[in-house]
């Protein structure tokens, strides 16, 4: 089973607790159909999960399938540096049939980022950020996406939100009782 490598730091976007008792982390892209159909299933399992969660995204853009993630990971970024990454993470898989650079722009707009804040973003302003992501993906054995990682352990079960809830839960307890 894959270790998640690097762990969890300041430079990830986090949403929950940092004393949770579970951390969930998922390398995901943009573009990605197989991470749209699971971006509703995770909000339901953060949902349904609380402050028991911790939750962690970083940038996986598979760019020779999908042309735009790398330009979405991009946008998010920027909105990151906003203080807006949650909102532009949701933004682009609830938009996820419309990730050209006209639409990017239009996202942008509506998350009140200004036009030379995206072209710094576009022209690689935070592709450092983006690989460093990547090539963490690569080191813990990521090889498509979603890879969800459970406490640093990969996790190549059902991505459902009843298998995933009692998964993170058995995790939760168990991380109970050993405290």
């Amino acid at each position: 089973m894959s270790r998640l490598t690097p762990a969890v730091g300041p430079s990830d976007h986090v949403q929950g607790p940092a004393n949770a008792p579970v951390t969930l982390v998922e390398y995901g892209d943009y573009e990605c159909p197989y991470c749209g159909e699971t971006y509703p299933v995770l909000k339901e399992v953060q949902r349904l999960m609380g402050d028991k969660l911790r939750f962690v995204f970083r940038n996986f853009p598979l760019s020779q399938m999908h042309p735009h993630a790398v330009r979405a990971a991009e946008l998010a970024e920027a909105a990151a540096a906003a203080g807006r990454f949650w909102e532009a993470h949701d933004l682009l898989y609830e938009h996820q049939d419309a990730l050209g650079n006209f639409s990017l722009m239009d996202y942008g707009a509506r998350l009140g980022l200004d036009a030379a804040a995206l072209e710094a973003a576009f022209a690689g302003r935070y592709d450092a950020k983006i690989e460093a992501d990547f090539s963490g993906g690569v080191r813990s054995g990521v090889n498509g996406t979603p890879s969800l990682f459970i406490n640093g352990q990969r996790y190549d079960g059902p991505r459902d939100v009843e298998s995933l809830v009692t998964v993170l839960e058995a995790v939760a307890s168990a991380a109970h009782a050993a405290s």
